[in-house]
Formats: C-alpha cells, sequence, structure tokens
C-alpha cells in the first residue's frame, strides 16, 4: 500500500521534525545563567551536559527514520526556543503561527516563519491579536479532530482564529478549558495532560482533565493510560510518538513505562535533565512535528 503523509496526526510515523539545538537556543552557559530566572525555569540548565542530551535525542530520533530539521539561532529569542512545538501548528494546508502566551517568548512565531520558508513550508496564517495560540495547547485526535487546550497560554480569540484558518480541513475542534494549577507563570499546556499514542489511545493524568473533555474522550472510544502523581511532575504525560507502537519518554517514569509496555508499546527513553526537566519541556516540547505517514 502506498505511504500517505500528514501534518495531521500525532500518532503516525514521525517522517519530519523541527528541532533547536541548546547551542541555537541557549547559546552559551552565560546566556542561560542570564536567562533562566525570568523564564521561570526551575534551575540553570548545564549547556554542555544539555547539548550531549539533545544530540543523543537527534539520535534516536534519526536513527528511527526521523528528518530533523534544526533551526538556526536568532537574537529575538530565548532558552524557551529550544521548545519548538509551542511557536506554530501544521496542518496539511500549510503552517500557522501563533501568538505567545508567555510574553518573553513573543518573537519565536517570526523567527520560525522565516525559518520554515527557508526550507520551503507552506504557510497558512498567523494569529493575530489579541488571539493567543501555543502549538502545546494542540493534539490531534484523528485527522479531523483537533484538540484545543483554553488556558493561560492559549485563548479563546485565538481558538476561534485558528478555526477559522483550518476551515474544512478539520471537522471538529474540541476545546479543553485548563486549570489554573500553579497559576500563570506555570507551564500548563493541554500536552501537560494528554498525549495521544495511537488510535483511541492516550497518555493521561485525569485528576486535571476536565469532566466533558475526559468524556468526550472516553466516548471517542479512547482508552487512557493513566499516569500516577508522582510521575506526572516529571513530565510522564509528555510523550511524543514516533511510530505506530514506539514512543519517546522522559527517562524516570517506571510506571508509566511499565503501563505503556503492557498496552504494547515499545518505549525509548531520553535523558533530559537540563533540556526537559529545569524548563518544563519533555519530548513533545522538543519537537514540532511537520510530517507524519499515515
Amino acid at each position: 500500500m502506498e505511504m500517505r503523509l500528514t501534518a495531521q496526526s500525532d500518532v503516525g510515523h514521525l517522517v519530519r521534525v523541527a528541532m533547536k539545538h541548546p547551542r541555537e537556543a541557549f547559546i552559551s552557559q552565560a546566556s542561560i545563567d542570564a536567562q533562566w530566572k525570568d523564564l521561570n525555569f526551575s534551575a540553570a540548565p548545564d549547556f554542555r551536559v544539555a547539548c550531549r542530551q539533545f544530540d543523543s535525542l537527534v539520535r534516536l530520533l534519526e536513527d528511527n527514520g526521523t528528518q530533523v530539521d534544526l533551526l538556526p539561532a536568532d537574537s529575538r529569542t530565548g532558552l524557551d526556543s529550544i521548545y519548538t512545538r509551542d511557536a506554530s501548528f501544521v496542518s496539511d494546508r500549510g503552517v500557522i503561527f501563533g501568538r505567545m502566551g508567555k510574553a518573553l517568548r513573543a518573537g519565536e512565531p517570526a523567527v520560525q516563519h522565516e525559518a520554515f520558508l527557508a526550507i520551503g513550508l507552506s504557510i497558512l496564517g498567523t494569529i493575530a491579536p489579541p488571539g493567543t495560540v501555543e502549538g502545546g495547547d494542540l493534539a490531534w485526535l484523528d485527522e479531523r479532530t483537533l484538540a484545543a487546550g483554553h488556558g493561560y497560554r492559549t485563548n479563546a480569540e485565538g481558538i476561534r482564529q485558528l478555526g477559522d484558518l483550518l476551515g474544512d480541513a478539520i471537522d471538529t475542534l474540541v476545546v479543553a478549558p485548563l486549570p489554573h494549577w500553579s497559576g500563570v507563570g506555570d507551564v500548563m499546556h493541554l500536552m501537560s495532560l494528554i498525549s495521544p499514542v495511537g488510535a483511541r489511545l492516550a497518555v493521561a493524568y485525569s485528576p486535571l482533565l476536565p469532566v466533558p473533555f475526559r468524556t468526550s474522550l472516553l466516548d471517542r472510544g479512547f482508552a487512557l493510560i493513566e499516569v500516577p502523581d508522582e510521575e506526572f511532575e516529571n513530565m510522564a504525560t509528555n510523550v511524543l510518538t514516533i511510530a505506530p507502537g514506539t514512543v519517546v519518554t522522559l527517562k524516570g517514569n517506571p510506571r508509566t513505562r511499565a503501563a505503556l509496555e503492557a498496552a504494547g508499546i515499545n518505549v525509548l527513553e531520553y535523558d533530559g535533565s537540563e533540556i526537559s526537566v529545569k524548563g518544563a519541556g519533555g519530548p513533545t516540547c522538543l519537537t514540532r512535528p511537520l510530517l507524519r505517514s499515515a
């Protein structure tokens, strides 16, 4: 059967992805030391270790058949730009650039816009003020159904504009109100709470899922692999599917790993102490999927 390519999936084989190396996002240890507190990192990443960890993650993806496009350094961005998912969103009609809910990340969409034009991607549009949309709040439930988290990073006007841009490229836009949790300064994206890992299968932390959204998932036939309380804080819900039946997760979540393996899923772990834990960005955050095979 001929392989069909799509951007409208979070569970197909990951064919192409955009990422940003710490050399281009963090720049140097001095740059890290100057920024990490203002950006609400939990601690200052070690630049050299971060580079090694990132290289290992890229090798893991490339070894599993993914083309990795590395984004350039740019003075308009800071440490958070390593989390490439948030500044943009990709549909089969082209790329939509967000407008960041975190003010210190405001320059990232324009920088990605220039980079994506340079590699020949089709552009669909950009979220305009007062709308805000961050890619970590968007997850494909299937190729025609998109879930959008409504919280501090993505607002109602941004979701409205997103729906208008996508038009009939989707059938359903499911809005999930997000909890206050740790407040405005913390990272609470929809994909902090749920990650699709297969057709009708997702890793989730149900204690923070809004009841109507969770119920809608179950009504759609989803089974939920529940993350335990002690692993939620270590981003166990942040899981990147790189092929049907294969996912990438952050090390240190043994109970979630066991639950995934019990569901027949192959789990590949990476060490993210410097590139994930300190900036609260797991494997989905570090990657902007551009193309998958369906």
